[in-house]
């Protein structure tokens, strides 16, 4: 037990998947402008990462180590994810409408967030069961919102402050994320 809530931690806060190790940057800059469409696409990515961790674990395990289909992996991790993702889109699209219009664009694009991929072939390169794969998946994606949380609600902050305009919009964006990714250094020793 102690050695998930270790791998949780790392993988959340340590090795947080935006701003160690520069993957998923597209939806974080993109959908962290408000607090609540921020969750929402955390919320997304929990549910896409936690599942296709698990899916590709067992794919990976029971399908292509023993059949000697390793070379197909980023292949078929990426028809889970298409697939896993197409079903998010459906549930919120039927479930919470609104949630599905903040979303727009974004949604689709989780299918082509690196992070989520990212997650599974680190998974399946460090060796990791089915267990292991689906707390390093989880802790991944709560990484994942953690950080676009914090930057959407930061962005709330000074969109009306007063500062230079050229600095408006993606410089400070920038900057901001810079200074988060210095700041989430500091839990590099804590595990």
């Amino acid at each position: 037990m102690k050695e998930l809530l270790l791998l949780i931690v790392a993988s959340a806060l340590v090795n947080n998947v935006v701003l160690s190790q520069f993957l998923g940057l597209c939806p974080f800059l993109g959908v962290s402008k408000k607090i609540e469409t921020a969750a929402g696409m955390g919320a997304a990515v929990i549910f896409v990462i936690t599942i296709a961790s698990a899916v590709a674990s067992l794919i990976q395990n029971f399908v292509l180590i023993p059949l000697h289909l390793e070379f197909l992996q980023t292949i078929v991790f990426i028809l889970v994810i298409a697939a896993l993702v197409q079903f998010v889109e459906m549930v919120l699209k039927k479930v919470m409408p609104a949630l599905y219009n903040a979303l727009g664009v974004y949604l689709p694009l989780i299918t082509t967030n690196c992070a989520v991929l990212g997650i599974a072939v680190i998974n399946a390169q460090k060796n990791y069961g089915l267990l292991n794969s689906i707390v390093n998946g989880f802790g991944t994606a709560v990484g994942f919102t953690i950080a676009i949380v914090l930057l959407a609600g930061v962005r709330e902050r000074i969109e009306f402050n007063d500062f230079n305009p050229s600095w408006k919009g993606s410089p400070m964006v920038l900057i901001t994320s810079g200074l988060m990714a210095i700041a989430f250094c500091g839990f590099a020793g804590l595990i």
